[in-house]
């Protein structure tokens, strides 16, 4: 049985790698041949988008934080540690990283089950520490012998799990994304925050902002000047490959839509929107908006805004969160603990 105090230590030691990877130090070497493979196993995985989620999570990982973080949970030796089944979803690097130091630091084991194109930089980061490797098996097939479930997938996926396994206590998480309101007052480092809050990881997270909430008569060119500093993603093949095809699907149907040669914005009611596209929605008054808001809590991951809106994260970290940000808003070490 692992002690909390060691558990703590190797978290606290995977966020100081993390916060110093440099391409000048021969203990990184490792590192960088796993984020080549990783880009070579799903394009999508570009290094530099690589690296920003290990810094974000080196960031995340700081001791105080860790500290804040489990202050409020009543941790313990945990003497009879669970094995918990993990179903990670694969579209951005190192998406579940979470659910895994969140079964860590519970002193449970973890039974994971990574995407089919994401099989090298968790299992990675986990081999580098004798501890965190002890508490935590990976497979390719057929799950078996756990006591819960933590799941990640699609909607279709989520569904699937629901039956699956509904006997086991579970935290079953679906299609989500974030949204934006604006209201007009956003500074051109605002924008700019906005923009990568769309395009970061190709806007492919469940915390990327699919759908734009604008102030009446609101210039749409602003959004445009704040996703500029994305027009090179137009030079990879997958992106441009999904706007090209988006792009024609739109004028085949008759939408109307804005764009700018790499990106897409059409006015639409719906939430999830496709890869290079932001829906957007003009609104009225404030006080409906939250009701509307409200209504759709299911399908919204995060809120971004300037504005008093319940929750809402400041423009330009939606890929940022803390370790008490919880996906889906279930909170992960209470189901954890209550095992």
């Amino acid at each position: 049985m692992s002690q909390l105090r060691d558990r703590i230590q190797s978290i606290e030691k995977l966020g100081h790698y993390l916060s110093h990877i440099s391409e000048n130090d021969p203990q990184y070497v490792p590192f960088f041949k796993a984020i080549e493979n990783a880009q070579l196993q799903n394009g999508w995985f570009k290094k530099e988008d690589c690296l920003l989620a290990f810094q974000s999570w080196g960031a995340a990982l700081h001791p105080d934080k860790i500290a804040k973080w489990i202050s409020d949970y009543p941790l313990t030796e945990n003497s009879n540690p669970k094995t918990i089944a993990v179903i990670m979803a694969g579209n951005i690097p190192l998406v579940g990283l979470h659910d895994l130091i969140s079964i860590w630091i519970s002193g449970n084991n973890a039974l994971v089950k990574c995407a089919t194109k994401d099989r090298i930089l968790i299992p990675f980061i986990v081999s580098n520490d004798p501890l965190l490797a002890a508490l935590t098996e990976f497979t390719e097939g057929p799950l078996e012998s756990f006591d819960a479930v933590i799941a990640t997938g699609s909607n279709n996926a989520a569904r699937y799990f629901d039956h699956y396994f509904s006997k086991y206590p579970n935290v079953i998480r679906k299609n989500k994304n974030a949204v934006a309101v604006l209201d007009g007052s956003e500074t051109a480092d605002d924008l700019e925050g906005l923009g990568k809050d769309i395009l970061q990881y190709y806007g492919l997270g469940c915390r990327n902002v699919s759908k734009l909430y604008l102030p009446k008569n609101y210039d749409l060119n602003q959004v445009f000047g704040g996703l500029y500093p994305f027009a090179k993603n137009i030079d990879m093949n997958k992106y441009a490959n999904n706007y090209d095809y988006n792009k024609a699907v739109y004028l085949m149907s008759g939408f109307d839509f804005l764009e700018n040669g790499f990106f897409m914005l059409r006015e639409e009611k719906t939430i999830s929107s496709p890869i290079a596209t932001a829906h957007y929605e003009f609104y009225d008054a404030i006080e409906p908006l939250i009701a509307h808001l409200e209504d759709q809590k299911n399908n919204i991951q995060c809120i971004i805004s300037n504005s008093t809106l319940p929750g809402a994260i400041r423009f330009g970290e939606a890929q940022n969160p803390e370790l008490w940000d919880y996906a889906d808003g279930v909170d992960t070490l209470s189901f954890l603990n209550s095992l």
